[in-house]
């Protein structure tokens, strides 16, 4: 019920293990959103790749999103072929069922081809159809235990985290080829002000060249203060407080090749 992931058309907008708890009479689970599968051999999809594969290894169940608008390709079989040492523990999802045209039927294919008597869960997170018996599978799956975090919590992101997520999700709006995916953010203070009821945070949006610079900051500066507005409409709804940006763009040459960097940004 609450925003835990970003989301964009952009490929890899999501780059960290995301964790979303679900409290219900049943117990809990705590889903582990990861980067998509991608085959590239640039260090940064390289990392992102060794991180989803890193979460199949923590987790005790693993659900398989499939996007029906999508034809299954390479990727998907790989994504597959990974997958199929957690069969036992798999549950997939087919999402996107109230989308037309989709590959409902190519798809199953693809997956009965991968998979011995895979649990197939055609749905719509959209409109919520299908829900409810993908939870029912997970629940019969889920080993017992204890709950891992308070029931009020439905993510465990710290305040640095988010801010600077939205900020990248705002910043990412309309950009195109290799833009979205050149920046990253960093959110370097947090203040609280005003008898704590206001949350400032600086921060800077990092690019790798003079020009996507110019494209995030825009004619007379009018882009990355939309970003910022937009970007503190929805953390002030996010956060029991007001939230006031102060965000700058700065230029880091190559920083998709820095290791040291990669590591502290994908995690």
């Amino acid at each position: 019920g609450g925003k835990v992931s970003i989301v964009s058309p952009v490929p890899q907008t999501t780059r960290n293990r995301i964790r979303g708890i679900h409290n219900g009479p049943s117990g809990q689970l705590v889903f582990v959103d990861t980067p998509g599968f991608h085959s590239s051999e640039r260090k940064m999809n390289l990392r992102l790749r060794e991180l989803t594969l890193s979460a199949l290894q923590d987790c005790e169940l693993v659900l398989y999103l499939v996007d029906l608008t999508r034809p299954p390709g390479e990727e998907e079989r790989a994504l597959m072929a990974a997958l199929r040492g957690a069969q036992d523990r798999l549950v997939v999802g087919l999402n996107k069922i109230d989308v037309q045209p989709n590959h409902r039927a190519l798809a199953e294919r693809e997956l009965a081809a991968a998979f011995r008597s895979p649990r197939l869960h055609p749905l719509s997170a959209l409109s919520g159809e299908g829900l409810e018996a993908l939870l029912s599978s997970l629940w019969q799956l889920a080993p017992e235990g204890q709950a891992m975090y308070p029931p009020e919590y439905y993510t465990d992101q710290t305040p640095e985290f988010r801010i600077a997520e939205i900020v990248r999700e705002k910043a990412m709006r309309d950009l195109r080829e290799e833009v979205p995916h050149a920046l990253y953010v960093h959110i370097e203070d947090l203040e609280m002000r005003n008898e704590n009821t206001e949350l400032w945070a600086r921060g800077f949006i990092y690019v790798e060249r003079d020009s996507q610079k110019g494209i995030l900051v825009g004619r007379g500066g009018e882009r990355i203060r939309a970003t910022m507005r937009d970007a503190e409409e929805e953390l002030s709804e996010l956060f029991p407080y007001a939230v006031k940006l102060d965000l700058r763009v700065k230029v880091r040459p190559k920083w998709r090749n820095d290791e040291a960097l990669l590591s502290r940004l994908i995690r």
